[in-house]
C-alpha cells in the first residue's frame, strides 16, 4: 500500500516541532501520515523520540542532517539511525563555501567515504538537492549529476526533490529517470501556478504527481516525503491538505 510509504519532512514543521513536538506527531498521525523524516530533535533525545514514534505507530523515512556532520560524527549518525529505526541518513545540501567546481569534488570525496561506511553498517546515504547545483559545471556536469552519478563506483543515492528539479529548469518525471533503485527516498514539492512559482501543497499547483508516483512504485521508491519549505498559511493546514490531496491521488492505484 503506498499510504504506508508517506511521510511528512519535519522541517515544513520546524516552528511548531520546537514549540511542542511530541503535538506535532500526533497530529500527523490523526491526519493519517505513517511516517515523518527529521531535521533535528527540537531539544529531544532520540530515544524519546523513538519511543513516541512506536507509541504512536509512525516510521522514521531517514535523518536529514547537514555536511559536517557526515565528516565530524558518523559514529553518532550511526547510533541514531539505528535508535531511530531507519537504514537512511540523508546530506540535505552542500555547504555555500563548496559550491565550486572543486569543492563539489570534496563533497563527493567525503560522502562516497561516508557511505562505504555506512553499507558496512546496513545504513544508506543520499543527497537531497535543491536549485544551486544545476548552476556549476564540474567534469562536463552539472554538479547534481556528478554527485549523483548513476554508477556501480558511486555508493551516495538520490534523493530528489522535484520542486527544485522544476525549478532548476528540468521536468521532474525525465530528470528521475536514471536513478531507478537508486532512489529509496523522493521528495514531492508542489510549485505554485503563479509568477512567483513558490511552494504549494501537494495538487494545488503545476506538477503532475501521479506519472511520478507510478515510476516510484516501478523503480524502488519505498518513501514518499512531503516537504513545504515555506508556507503562506499554517502549515499545519498546509501539510494536511497535501494529504488529503496525496491520498486522492494514492487511491488511484488501486
Amino acid at each position: 500500500m503506498m499510504k504506508s510509504k508517506t511521510a511528512v519532512q519535519l522541517y515544513t514543521l520546524r516552528e511548531e516541532c520546537q514549540a511542542d513536538f511530541p503535538y506535532v506527531l500526533k497530529e500527523l498521525k490523526r491526519m493519517g501520515w505513517s511516517g515523518v523524516q527529521f531535521a533535528g530533535y527540537h531539544g529531544m533525545e532520540p530515544q524519546e523520540l523513538a519511543a513516541l514514534l512506536k507509541e504512536l505507530g509512525l516510521g522514521t523515512a531517514g535523518l536529514h542532517v547537514g555536511y559536517k556532520r557526515f565528516v565530524e560524527e558518523l559514529d553518532e549518525l550511526i547510533r541514531e539511525a539505528r535508535i531511530l529505526g531507519t537504514k537512511d541518513l540523508v546530506c540535505p545540501s552542500t555547504p555555500a563555501d563548496l559550491r565550486t567546481p572543486e569543492g563539489y569534488v570534496e563533497v563527493r570525496g567525503v560522502l562516497n567515504e561516508a557511505a562505504v561506511r555506512l553499507k558496512e553498517e546496513g545504513l544508506r546515504l543520499s543527497y537531497h538537492n535543491h536549485a544551486f547545483e544545476f548552476e556549476t559545471m564540474v567534469e562536463g556536469r552539472t554538479a547534481l549529476e556528478y554527485l549523483l552519478e548513476p554508477s556501480p563506483g558511486n555508493p551516495v543515492l538520490a534523493e530528489l526533490d522535484v520542486y527544485w528539479v522544476k525549478k532548476g529548469g528540468y521536468d521532474p518525471l525525465t530528470y528521475i529517470a536514471p536513478y531507478k533503485q537508486r532512489m529509496p527516498i523522493i521528495h514531492l514539492k508542489d510549485m505554485s501556478r503563479d509568477e512567483e512559482q513558490t511552494f504549494a501543497e501537494i495538487g494545488e499547483g503545476s506538477i503532475d504527481f501521479k506519472p511520478i508516483l507510478e515510476w516510484g512504485e516501478a523503480n524502488g521508491v519505498e518513501w514518499y516525503v512531503v516537504e513545504q519549505d515555506r508556507c503562506r498559511r499554517s502549515p499545519m493546514d498546509c501539510v494536511e491538505t497535501s494529504w488529503v490531496n496525496l491520498s486522492r491521488l494514492i487511491k488511484e492505484f488501486h
